[in-house]
């Protein structure tokens, strides 16, 4: 959906350059060079978007549930770690960019979700994403929102990205982390507590093309998504008025379960030892959190995530 609303975006942008209102291009692209910097500070959240009555519609059409363990005190500032990435991510967007579900789940927390910085170049489209409480992945703009002394806020990462994404088939419990250990980095930094989360049911909303390591397919996947910097799954799911193919994502409900804070003391200089130690820790309480959780949401007995 994000996608096709930043094409749509960048389609609107060509056609004014093109057109007769071409000075408004000219004064946009005036305002995103003095406000390049917005997505990495903050961004620019307006409660009004995010309650969009279309919102309501989305998390209902799954339905999305979020569900709390822990409690998680405003006093302290958080890095929650989302997994896995899916296709849509559609746990990470229902519930921690519509509605109030998250603030009143976990009163006094302000969500922000990171994304890749290239979708904050792509015109107007930026403002919407702002205005939904996502900013930008980038390292500054985690820290910005760690900074905050007085706690309160939460920093939400799709720890796989969109590497894993290619993953993202039904029934699928491997998740991208054994070599990402930057959030781990950032939370020692600056002393935010480490939040596993797992949403249930991500990745049966489409089925995509098989793509085993070592294929053609996933060969040039795998060039494509680092040189363009996200990845292009081959996927499909239902229609509008038919079930067999299309690219609306299958009804199934998705249970995002937010696991118990890891605490975490700040070090400004952490070792290779610390990220590893800790790093070490954050997957065994993943682990927990799924085990714990599977047989509530159809996952078998036998089965168990996979790291890699």
């Amino acid at each position: 959906f994000l996608s096709f609303v930043a094409e749509f975006c960048c389609g609107f942008f060509v056609i004014l350059i093109l057109g007769r209102f071409w000075f408004l291009a000219v004064l946009y692209l005036l305002w995103l060079y003095l406000d390049w910097e917005t997505p990495c500070t903050g961004g620019r959240r307006s409660q009004w978007v995010r309650n969009w009555t279309v919102w309501k519609y989305f998390r209902e059409y799954f339905p999305i549930h979020l569900i709390k363990t822990s409690d998680l005190s405003p006093n302290h500032n958080y890095l929650l770690g989302f997994h896995p990435h899916g296709v849509l991510v559609a746990g990470a967007f229902g519930n921690f960019c519509t509605g109030p579900s998250f603030q009143d789940v976990f009163p006094g927390l302000t969500p922000y979700l990171h994304i890749m910085p290239i979708w904050f170049g792509c015109p107007f489209f930026r403002e919407y994403i702002m205005s939904a409480g996502m900013v930008s992945a980038a390292k500054e703009s985690v820290s910005h929102v760690l900074n905050n002394t007085g706690g309160g806020h939460a920093s939400i990462i799709v720890i796989g990205g969109a590497e894993e994404s290619l993953n993202a088939h039904p029934g699928s419990l491997t998740l991208n982390i054994l070599k990402r250990k930057g959030f781990i980095k950032m939370a020692l930094k600056h002393g935010a507590h480490l939040v596993p989360v797992f949403s249930f049911g991500e990745n049966e909303l489409f089925k995509q093309v098989a793509n085993p390591k070592g294929s053609w397919l996933r060969n040039v996947q795998e060039k494509l998504q680092k040189i363009m910097g996200f990845a292009l799954p081959l996927f499909h799911a239902r229609g509008v008025f038919q079930y067999s193919f299309g690219l609306i994502p299958y009804r199934q409900p998705i249970h995002t379960v937010v696991g118990s804070p890891i605490p975490v003391k700040q070090n400004l200089n952490p070792t290779t030892e610390d990220i590893e130690q800790l790093h070490a820790l954050y997957l065994q309480k993943l682990r927990q959190l799924f085990e714990e959780h599977k047989r509530n949401y159809g996952i078998p007995e036998h089965k168990s995530l996979i790291f890699e």
